[in-house]
């Protein structure tokens, strides 16, 4: 990141502690990092200017909400030309349920991960995707289970320190 400040020990914790609990006042954040409010508060505002903090959101409980299934899609594309991964990527950007897609090495191209409420809402979605003919050769899907860890956040300071 150019021209972004380099983070020392405190603006990593003030970013760890905020993916725990992004409501926190900013008077709990500078007793959480060892600040007094006002210095706290201008290294928040500074991470967030450089563009290290993105949003704060509201993490849901969905099964509360409605029942739902979370699938895996591992994508192939039939070829493998610079335009084709542009082509794939632009469409697949569209479809909502899609919640993360990534490009991955390995043996496929892309790993997909779509919430949506039924496998066969999954598979008219899929079927969807193939008839907008945007590249896909083939995909295999998993469809989870159980979650047995989301920790809905990136350990920085382990990554970091």
């Amino acid at each position: 990141m150019a021209g972004a400040p380099r983070l020392d020990r405190i603006d990593i914790n003030i970013l760890a502690q905020l993916q725990q609990n992004a409501r926190l006042t900013n008077v709990d954040l500078a007793d959480a990092v060892g600040l007094s409010p006002s210095p706290c508060l201008a290294r928040l505002r500074r991470l967030e200017e450089a563009g290290y903090v993105v949003s704060y959101n509201a993490r849901l409980q969905l099964a509360k909400l409605i029942d739902h299934i979370t699938v895996f899609t591992e994508v192939t594309l039939n070829d493998h030309r610079r335009e084709d991964f542009i082509k794939f990527e632009v469409e697949i950007k569209r479809y909502e349920a899609l919640q993360e897609c990534h490009l991955v090495s390995g043996g496929y191209d892309y790993l997909l991960k779509f919430v949506i409420k039924n496998v066969a809402r999954y598979q008219e979605l899929m079927e969807g995707i193939l008839e907008r003919n945007i590249g896909m050769e083939k995909y295999f899907s998993y469809i989870v289970i159980k979650t047995i860890v989301d920790k809905g956040h990136v350990p920085v300071k382990y990554i970091l320190g």
